[in-house]
């Protein structure tokens, strides 16, 4: 039971993806200008680790130990990433945990690489990033007990909730880097009427968070489109957005960013002044990447009438443009949040357009067999780690 509530957690970050929108739109550019790779640093040390979540392929515990057997030899970091509810009344209170989280923590930490740093992803915000997150507690994103469906980012029960809770996860995981709070600029775009009452929540468990753990890196995420309304139109409102960033970022010790540009009209491939105007908005901050992927087969999309581009030689153009992003700006981190294509999962939860958006961005196919960019991958990560 422990294992398959575990298996269960993780497939329900397929659930997420439902908080997107998009209409991809068609490239009149060929193949071949999206698929030359960057040439590779080979020799200098790196800055920056590179990792994975632990997201399954399929259902069954053989999927989850192929996943942190295979990272832990791929990566040097792992992102341990909790978008599924918050045991709120639970951690307002400072009473135990369900066996359901406590079982999930357990199995996550047992199975976490023992010289692996860690990267501990949490929020406050609900899937679909329009309120509050909902309730976890025997099951994962239950609906929220009263008064706690009553209750917004202003109301202090909700700030002191969270603070205990990421305060008990961090005792617990002792991570190496904290995300908390996931794409929360989408909440300024879905609910503007809630962000005021967010960034000031924000503001407060960072503050508490940090006497405690002055030397911790802590940040939020955001969604890096979400700054470029002429690619991804949905935000269409970068004044808000601009500002929203400048609420944050004084309460975010990196610049953090949730990268998937194909998610956009960029389908084909990045404008090469696309990340010095992204990097350009960290100020002084240093910037991760907190998830990305790249998609390596073609996807045929039904609901929008369009087949997605992807190939093996785009994506590792993509890994490779991004590796020199990361040398060139001294990165912290890059999470490819897909380790292995989930064709397997996808099947089992009944398939579906926005389900299979993420399904090909594994550095390894279907079948476990390696793709071309984890070769780059693999190069850059036998670089010495220096920060």
């Amino acid at each position: 039971m422990t294992r398959r509530r575990y298996i269960i957690l993780l497939l329900l970050l397929v659930l997420v993806l439902a908080a997107w929108t998009f209409v991809p739109q068609p490239s009149q550019q060929t193949d071949e200008a999206f698929s030359t790779p960057s040439p590779l640093n080979t020799a200098a040390p790196r800055s920056y680790r590179l990792g994975f979540t632990p997201f399954p392929y399929e259902i069954s515990m053989e999927a989850v130990n192929w996943v942190y057997d295979t990272l832990a030899e791929d990566s040097d970091v792992i992102m341990q990433h909790f978008d599924n509810g918050v045991p709120w009344p639970e951690a307002l209170m400072g009473e135990p945990y369900s066996d359901n989280i406590m079982n999930d923590w357990e199995m996550r930490r047992s199975l976490t690489p023992p010289d692996h740093a860690i990267i501990l992803s949490m929020t406050p915000i609900a899937f679909f990033r329009d309120s509050i997150a909902l309730y976890r507690g025997d099951q994962d994103d239950m609906p929220l007990p009263a008064p706690w469906d009553s209750y917004t980012f202003e109301d202090p029960e909700v700030s002191t909730a969270y603070f205990n809770h990421i305060h008990r996860a961090i005792e617990y995981f002792q991570p190496d880097y904290l995300v908390m709070g996931i794409e929360v600029n989408m909440l300024l775009s879905k609910r503007p009427d809630l962000w005021d009452g967010y960034v000031e929540m924000q503001q407060l468990v960072y503050d508490k968070l940090k006497t405690l753990y002055p030397d911790l890196p802590m940040m939020v995420s955001v969604l890096g489109m979400a700054y470029f309304p002429q690619y991804a139109p949905e935000y269409d409102d970068l004044p808000a957005q601009l500002a929203g960033l400048e609420q944050l970022l004084p309460y975010s010790d990196y610049f953090a960013i949730s990268l998937y540009p194909y998610l956009s009209s960029l389908v084909d491939g990045i404008p090469p002044h696309f990340f010095d105007d992204l990097f350009a908005l960290a100020g002084d901050k240093p910037i991760a990447i907190s998830e990305t992927g790249y998609p390596a087969q073609i996807l045929q999309m039904q609901t929008v009438d369009y087949t997605f581009p992807g190939t093996p030689e785009r994506q590792n153009a993509y890994i490779t443009g991004l590796l020199a992003q990361a040398d060139a700006y001294d990165f912290q981190f890059i999470v490819n949040f897909v380790l292995r294509d989930y064709d397997a999962l996808y099947e089992a939860i009944g398939g579906g357009d926005l389900a299979a958006v993420w399904r090909d961005t594994g550095l390894y196919n279907e079948n476990g067999q390696p793709r071309l960019a984890l070769e780059s991958w693999r190069q850059t990560l036998a670089r010495p780690y220096m920060p």
